[in-house]
């Protein structure tokens, strides 16, 4: 099977994982916080950042649309927009250094730097962003730790995939 082939199988399964993760809740203190982006950092790390942005961002918009888009269509376009640019920054730390440093790095931008930016939106401020901070952090770190672990474990099997790209083997 060709190497774009199999990349986006991959991609469409986890695509639909993320709809499954969507339905996963994490209460929190505005909206309960979805284990839609345990995919997307999976697929980060096994297929690169550009796969991983764009099962971020289709991650965010289902888990969305089965909350009702609460924050409204716009909003929840921006904060998939920062789940992309969370998952090319998760991949190229992965890349560049290892795991652990990519874990904290995706972590700390999923948990913290994207919620920075609807501190520029209008009724949304530092109360928002306090409130729902702790609650991604707990939220970014189940689903940064789980894709680390299950990204091991798929090396470890022969899957074969090395610093984000497949390579042809079993």
């Amino acid at each position: 099977m060709r190497e774009s082939t199999k990349k986006m199988v991959w991609m469409g399964m986890l695509i639909a994982l993320s709809f499954v993760g969507a339905n996963i809740k994490i209460p929190g203190p505005y909206q309960s916080i979805a284990l839609d982006s345990l995919p997307a950092f999976l697929g980060a790390l096994m297929l690169g950042g550009s796969a991983g942005a764009i099962i971020g961002f289709l991650g965010h918009m289902l888990t969305a649309a089965t909350a009702g888009f609460y924050m409204t269509l716009p909003v929840h376009i921006i904060v998939a927009v920062t789940m992309a640019i969370t998952m090319v920054g998760f991949s190229f730390a992965y890349r560049k250094t290892n795991l652990v440093v990519a874990g904290i790095v995706g972590i700390i931008l999923n948990g913290v730097g994207a919620p920075l930016i609807l501190l520029l939106m209008p009724k949304f401020g530092w109360p928002f962003f306090m409130g729902i901070v702790p609650f991604l952090l707990v939220a970014s770190g189940v689903n940064v730790l789980l894709s680390i672990g299950l990204f091991t474990a798929l090396n470890k099997s022969g899957v074969g995939f090395n610093k984000g790209f497949i390579e042809d083997g079993k």
